[in-house]
């Protein structure tokens, strides 16, 4: 008998294929983990404590739909510290990207994009193409700098990051994707 690969229960137990193509592997998942994923609702906030080991799962597959429903929940201080918590091969960055694109609601949202005019993603890293003065943390954010776990917002021409530890809104125009 298994498990839920994403909350250990062990009550109806299904396979489900995380997708997409060409990354496609399957996990198993208990109902109340399946039903949440397949209408994409996420309101149970604290059955998604679970994600906190599922992040870490040996399972690829596991470890990318656990970033896609993380990117549900990034409101929630949690899920933002385990999203830069989550240590990806390349190629499972990118299939998480992929997913996380194919499934958010465009909404009417501009995409978002650097100063060379490349398409920022959640997760992306980007660098920063001038010091910026950072208004109300009392430093400099040099040129050069690393941003990585980056986070979009409503507005294209702004990015979340954090620099020297502190949680910042920074502007697309002064940024160069990795």
């Amino acid at each position: 008998m298994s498990n839920c690969n994403l909350c250990a229960s062990e009550q109806n137990i299904s396979d489900f294929l995380v997708d997409p193509v060409p990354n496609q592997a399957e996990v198993s998942l208990c109902e109340k983990c399946l039903g949440a994923v397949n209408s994409q609702d996420y309101s149970d906030i604290h059955h998604w404590h679970c994600l906190s080991e599922a992040i870490w799962h040996e399972n690829s597959a596991v470890k990318v739909l656990s970033y896609s429903i993380l990117n549900n929940l990034r409101s929630e201080p949690w899920a933002q510290d385990l999203m830069e918590q989550i240590y990806f091969e390349p190629q499972e960055l990118e299939w998480a990207k992929t997913r996380v694109e194919r499934l958010s609601p465009d909404e009417g949202v501009s995409p978002t994009f650097d100063s060379n005019g490349a398409r920022l993603l959640e997760g992306d890293s980007v660098t920063l193409i001038k010091d910026l003065d950072v208004k109300g943390g009392g430093f400099t954010a040099k040129r050069g700098t690393l941003v990585k776990n980056i986070r979009l917002t409503n507005n294209p021409e702004h990015i979340d990051g954090k620099v020297n530890g502190v949680q910042i809104v920074l502007v697309t125009k002064y940024l160069k994707k990795v």
